[in-house]
């Protein structure tokens, strides 16, 4: 670090000319030299200033360092929000039904939409490529979970968008599972799976 400087000479001791002559007792006698003590007069307070610029360095650069840890702690202990325990509760229920292939039964308890895109008879073939494919689910993790309210639109009104990485028996994908919000309850209005064992 650069401290600031003075010119040489520039500053002497009270009653002690650079050059001439000094008056005792009437009296002229030379002049005294500035010597090693008047440059420890002046170099002090230059050696004083740098070293407060010194401190005050580390202490800002102590502080922003502390500053970023503590941002770096707060930005670590933000989480996903988890799902309402409503909506956690019917994928629950969903999973087991297409664990005990009850096809049927997922599509009855299914909301209109699913009946909609398709008839029983499509919706349990394709509950059963799926499984002839890919197996049973061995462990699926929550990859992300998005709440929504449509003022119109297929998914009118709240809905939940669940996405999973699942390891199925025979290879990994991830799972989508929409939800919407019917009377109080929570029904199935989509399923999708994207995996490239099912190609």
């Amino acid at each position: 670090m650069l401290c600031p400087t003075r010119e040489a000479g520039a500053s002497v001791k009270p009653g002690v000319e650079r050059s001439g002559t000094q008056e005792t007792d009437g009296e002229e006698t030379p002049a005294q030299e500035v010597g090693d003590s008047s440059l420890i007069g002046w170099l002090l307070p230059v050696i004083d200033v740098c070293s407060q610029v010194w401190i005050r360095s580390i202490c800002r650069s102590a502080g922003c360092l502390l500053l970023a840890l503590l941002i770096g702690a707060c930005a670590a202990s933000q989480k996903l929000p988890g799902l309402p325990p409503e909506v956690e509760s019917t994928i629950g229920t969903i999973n087991e039904e297409i664990a005990a292939e009850r096809y049927d039964k997922i599509y009855n308890d299914a909301s209109e939409l699913w009946r909609q895109d398709a008839t029983l008879d499509q919706s349990t073939a394709t509950f059963k490529t799926l499984r002839a494919k890919l197996g049973p689910v061995e462990n699926r993790t929550m990859q992300s979970a998005t709440e929504q309210q449509n003022s119109s639109g297929p998914l009118k009104g709240r809905a939940y968008i669940v996405t999973y990485r699942t390891k199925f028996q025979n290879g990994e994908g991830m799972e989508t599972f929409t939800l919407v919000e019917r009377n109080g309850g929570w029904l199935l209005a989509r399923y999708f799976v994207n995996s490239t064992a099912l190609k």
